[in-house]
């Protein structure tokens, strides 16, 4: 979203997570309906049977963390800024980053510094830049204190090989510097059993708070919910404490229906851990097809590991967006969110440079237009052959080969 109507503007909010476009499943539908009569509020941070549902998801990952430091909050935005309120000092994040990050550090007039990533994977800064960066922002008179991160990663889909991992933890602690780990796509690795994800709160379990939003894999988005685990000892105890106290202060609650959805949800009975494997299937194998799509039209792309999106650079085909008149990315993307009928976000949502062509793409607008059309992808053994997604996938490879061939016909008119 622009700031004023003419020109571009600081960019203050992005585009919200991608969805999963996919009808909501009928069992946790029927939970959060037998639960609309609760008319009560739900306590803040989240009432005992919420949270034992949270504590036992945990565990279940490895991330184990006692009812005392536990929190559920309505969507991870919410107990983002809680921490961020909660810890005193300057803010880190990778670049690119997802969207929401830095918004609510700017919202309490902390500013934002980014630090790149690895061209290998985003969502974990690279080591030796993130020391570069705290020693130049200490020479400034700055107070670095928090860095947020993703090993399983929004915008880039990528995920951080566990040795990065952690030379960047080990650079962190050095640095005194406390982590919130946004776990919320962990649950939605394409290839579970080829790609190792370690949590960074396996690595540094005394410095690392995990914040897990339950749109990532286990509730529609239109229903808030967010798991924050805290680490043991008397810093965590201190930080859940400030950050009860900031959620109070907001009065930000989920809601009792969709707290009973969340609980069930976070339990993981049979039919939800069915929903999560066949939708992460799904998108696995349409985002497969789409980054095939856009490699062959000359852009560039990480193959995508997680979750329902890939990220596109389209600096080799620069020329000839140029001849178009698109020179950055919020241009470009009006260009292809107008060509493709679908939102394609630029970079600089995402933290990254303006004048570099880059686009977050999302999966969900091509599994059909319609509820019936989407379900049917959840039964497909190829999701990309059905009729409704193959048009999806055509027109995408049409739009990206248009531009990979006025490409071609710019550079053979020098």
């Amino acid at each position: 979203m622009r700031t004023h109507p003419e020109g571009h503007g600081p960019v203050r909010f992005g585009p919200p997570l991608p969805e999963d476009g996919l009808p909501v499943l009928p069992e946790l539908a029927g939970v959060l309906a037998a639960a609309a009569s609760r008319g009560g509020p739900e306590p803040v941070g989240g009432g005992p049977a919420l949270i034992d549902a949270a504590c036992g998801h945990g565990e279940r990952r490895g991330l184990p963390a006692a009812p005392d430091r536990t929190v559920l909050g309505p969507g991870a935005p919410a107990l983002l800024i809680a921490l961020t309120a909660a810890i005193d000092g300057d803010v880190l994040v990778p670049r690119p980053c997802a969207s929401w990050w830095a918004p609510y550090a700017r919202l309490l007039g902390r500013p934002v510094f980014h630090v790149p990533t690895p061209p290998e994977s985003g969502g974990v800064p690279d080591p030796y830049a993130l020391l570069e960066t705290v020693r130049r922002m200490r020479a400034e008179g700055r107070d670095p204190r928090l860095l947020v991160l993703s090993v399983a990663d929004d915008p880039t889909a990528t995920v951080a090989p566990p040795e990065l991992l952690h030379e960047t933890l080990e650079a962190a602690a050095g640095e005194g510097l406390h982590l919130v780990s946004d776990e919320t796509w962990r649950d939605t690795l394409h290839d579970p059993h080829g790609t190792v994800l370690l949590s960074t709160a396996e690595m540094l379990p005394g410095r690392v708070t995990v914040v897990t939003d339950l749109a990532g894999s286990l509730l529609p988005p239109g229903w808030p919910a967010a798991v924050a685990r805290f680490p043991a000892g008397e810093e965590g105890s201190a930080l859940h404490a400030r950050v009860l106290d900031v959620l109070t202060a907001l009065d930000a609650r989920v809601a009792a229906p969709v707290a009973a959805a969340a609980g069930y949800a976070l339990s993981e009975p049979e039919p939800v851990t069915a929903r999560v494997a066949a939708s992460v299937r799904t998108h696995a194998r349409v985002a497969a097809a789409a980054y095939r799509a856009v490699v062959a039209a000359g852009a560039l792309a990480r193959p995508p590991q997680c979750g329902r999106h890939l990220y596109v650079d389209l600096t080799p085909l620069a020329p000839a967006l140029a001849a178009q008149g698109v020179g950055d990315a919020q241009e470009l993307e009006d260009l292809l969110t107008g060509r493709l009928g679908m939102p394609a976000a630029g970079g600089h949502r995402f933290g990254d440079d303006l004048e570099t062509p880059r686009v977050r793409l999302c999966t969900a607008p091509l599994l059909g237009e319609t509820p019936e059309e989407r379900a049917a992808c959840l039964d497909a053994d190829e999701p990309a052959e059905l009729p409704q997604v193959g048009r999806a996938l055509n027109h995408v490879t049409s739009v990206f080969d248009d531009l990979r061939d006025d490409a071609r016909r710019w550079e053979s008119s020098r």
